[in-house]
């Protein structure tokens, strides 16, 4: 195999609920990209410490690290363990696929002596690899990823991948975004699906506990609302918007985030609400996913391959 073919390496198959995946990303990234899958040994001494090796070629390739950084703190280590070992090895570049990418949310000390995990977090990625692609972080505080990353990186958006689904199973779409820090993407996604939207307007008061109204709902009752969000968590706003679309008298909904993280039971009580269906993307592997992003993140990748290392 040449060293201009990227090696491919899918950390996700190292837990529990990817193993009987049919299909990755990473499995689609290896045939977009003309990749190939790289070979790892891992598994745990029974003191619960890692044993690694890594069983391809790597000297001067590019390797491509997958892995979904939800639940990220078991991931970490071998993540981290991974990337140390293929450098070690001649690796010539390490990027990061993280197409969920975590510890975004934490981005201000609120109270005295609280860690700002999002800053640790990417000082320690930044130390490791080269090159770093993700859709849709969790941007709030912060203007971009260049604030808190020291390596070239590349956020992507799911709007396009959300909007073309949008357009091919949905008639006559309202897109509700959850807040007034959704209005941006939500009406990008409204744009490139040709449809009108709304923002909820949103109190909070506890991690579950959101108050939301729905505005000018009366001039929507033929439409199918389709709540967008980035990430679904503890599903609490969407649950209350949808009770209010339900006593406004409007259709059962479709829910769409691009990050399905479903803390809280919420996948079960979404499911049990006033829904028609619940869509996420595959960033989180969950049988909602139903909106691939591997096209996009091929499409990124292929440019950062493309460009030659300094």
């Amino acid at each position: 195999m040449s060293t201009t073919t990227p090696l491919i390496f899918n950390l996700d198959f190292f837990f529990e609920d990817t193993q009987d995946s049919p299909s990755t990303i990473a499995d689609s990234l290896i045939q977009l990209l003309g990749g190939e899958s790289g070979q790892l040994d891992y598994r745990h001494f029974p003191d619960g410490e890692s044993y690694l090796r890594v069983e391809s070629q790597v000297q001067d390739r590019d390797c491509l690290l997958v892995c979904s950084l939800y639940d990220p703190n078991p991931k970490f280590l071998p993540l981290i363990f991974t990337a140390e070992l293929l450098k070690e090895l001649g690796a010539r570049r390490l990027a990061l696929v993280a197409p969920y990418l975590s510890y975004m949310r934490q981005d201000k000390r609120f109270k005295s002596g609280e860690c700002v995990t999002s800053r640790h977090f990417a000082s320690l990625i930044s130390g490791s690899f080269d090159f770093l692609i993700t859709v849709d972080p969790h941007l709030h505080r912060y203007q971009s990823l260049d604030e808190i990353y020291d390596l070239e990186n590349q956020a992507l958006t799911s709007a396009e991948s959300v909007a073309t689904w949008i357009l091919r199973e949905i008639h006559n779409p309202l897109l509700l975004g959850p807040d007034s820090e959704s209005e941006q993407w939500v009406g990008e996604v409204a744009r490139l699906a040709d449809a009108p939207f709304e923002v909820l307007e949103k109190v909070r008061s506890g991690d579950l506990d959101v108050e939301v109204s729905v505005p000018h709902v009366d001039s929507y009752k033929e439409h199918t609302p389709v709540l967008v969000d980035d990430i679904i968590s503890s599903g609490r706003t969407l649950l209350q918007t949808l009770e209010h679309l339900k006593k406004a008298g409007m259709q059962p909904a479709v829910c769409i985030g691009t990050h399905g993280l479903f803390g809280a039971n919420a996948w079960e009580l979404l499911k049990a609400s006033h829904t028609q269906k619940v869509v996420t993307s595959n960033s989180v592997p969950h049988p909602s996913n139903a909106i691939d992003l591997a096209p996009a993140l091929a499409k990124g990748l292929m440019a950062w391959l493309r460009r030659l290392p300094d």
